[in-house]
């Protein structure tokens, strides 16, 4: 498979009248979208705010992030399976807005929902505080259950990104790359002086709120099974999870999957990409089994040399990277893993709720459970309302002065899995 995507860096966004991409500037029209949200009677009202690196303020409590992105050539479109019709994406030409983001925000659904700081110390945790976002405050419908807003919401993120994406079909991108995906009989021929390595995606699925869409399907009803990673880039995998907001994988984090943009650029210089394989990580042993079996089983199928792990959330997922790790082992193939830690807010604590002396090769993305203290800021986007009962936050975090003391798990996307981060461990 064969996808060029074209960047086209955004450098401001405003409110207009009428809704473009010109000289790098994304305008806006609020109310378009605002009629656009209300569509879905599930929300009965939704306001617009824009958030700029450098600004005095705080987004909370952050449901997802979405990228612009838009179709310009070949099949399917974006987000497949919820927002456009379900056809096989990943192939043609895709236009990103590079630097925008869409944030949902709004009552809180779960108790693993986080926020973005523009400035200040929480900025340098959080790659959103570098965005120009375009912020959704929603209020749903009286009596929804938990279900059903999450649905909306998520529809309602994705609506305004595809939108915003579609502003820029026509912009000539500032950067164009292509990224070629061979198949299996065609990889089997390239860098045979090199060692084949793959990708195993974890993809949270636990239920209970903590979900991720594969073309439009809740992957735990889903086996194991093979993706291209440029499918990813246009929207095949969704966030529909409400697991904490330090190591939770937003709709962002999957369009632009740091280990595959990654296992991209060392391609036929220190290794061949040869696979991509999403598994889920289930509640039940039954199920852990199942699935592990059959990564173990795909990753045997194709002859690989090794692959990477990536796990997304913690606690019981811990299991499931484990069985996943134990069984590519057996099979002989080398596993790196990357994961973050709960090691306690002394960092003293077991980091992982479970452990295999074959997971010797780990890579982690920080402490989850450290301690941080985060200045009050002039502008709340959403409400502080949840902060003390969100992970990572507790009794007293709010402090007189109006400063917050909170675990990093609070801040989106300090601790992800996918190595869009900035913390590590040695």
């Amino acid at each position: 498979m064969k996808l060029e995507v074209g960047y086209i860096q955004i450098r401001d966004l405003v409110f207009a009248e009428e809704p473009k991409v010109k000289d790098g500037v994304l305008y806006v029209n609020a109310g378009e979208l605002e009629a656009l949200v209300l569509k879905d009677e599930h929300i009965t009202a939704v306001s617009f705010d824009i958030a700029k690196p450098g600004e005095s303020v705080r987004i909370t409590p952050v449901k997802d992030v979405i990228e612009p992105r838009a179709k310009v050539e070949g099949p399917g479109d974006i987000f497949p399976g919820i927002i456009s019709k379900v056809k096989t994406v990943g192939t043609g030409l895709t236009h990103v807005l590079r630097g925008a983001a869409v944030v949902t925000v709004g009552k809180i659904v779960g108790f693993q929902e986080g926020m973005i700081d523009m400035t200040g110390p929480g900025a340098d945790y959080t790659p959103f505080s570098e965005t120009y976002n375009l912020v959704l405050n929603m209020t749903p419908r009286d009596g929804l259950t938990a279900h059903e807003y999450e649905t909306a919401a998520r529809k309602a993120g994705l609506k305004v990104a595809y939108a915003l994406g579609k502003l820029g079909a026509n912009v000539k991108p500032d950067e164009t790359k292509l990224y070629e995906f061979p198949s299996i009989m065609e990889s089997a021929k390239m860098f045979p002086e090199l060692p084949r390595v793959g990708y195993v995606q974890m993809l949270q699925s636990q239920g209970l709120l903590h979900d991720t869409y594969v073309y439009g399907i809740d992957m735990k009803q889903s086996l194991t099974t093979m993706i291209s990673p440029t499918e990813t880039m246009d929207g095949a995998i969704v966030s529909g999870n409400c697991v904490s907001a330090c190591d939770k994988n937003t709709t962002y984090h999957h369009q632009n999957n740091a280990v595959i943009e990654d296992l991209f650029v060392e391609h036929g210089k220190t290794l061949n990409f040869v696979a991509m394989i999403i598994t889920n990580e289930n509640v039940y042993l039954a199920d852990k089994e199942r699935s592990s079996d059959w990564t173990a089983k795909l990753v045997d199928f194709l002859d690989l040399d090794g692959v990477i792990i990536s796990q997304e959330g913690f606690g019981n997922p811990d299991t499931d990277l484990m069985m996943n790790c134990k069984k590519v082992e057996d099979v002989g193939v080398h596993t790196v893993l990357i994961t973050n830690e709960y090691a306690g807010r002394d960092g003293a604590s077991q980091s992982l709720a479970d452990a295999d002396p074959k997971a010797d090769a780990v890579v982690t993305a920080g402490n989850c459970n450290q301690i941080v203290t985060l200045p009050k800021l002039d502008k709340v986007i959403g409400t502080m309302e949840y902060t003390e009962k969100i992970a990572g936050g507790f009794s007293g975090s709010i402090n007189p002065d109006g400063s917050i003391t909170v675990e990093l798990q609070v801040i989106t996307g300090v601790n992800n899995e996918l190595g869009h981060s900035r913390l590590s461990a040695r």
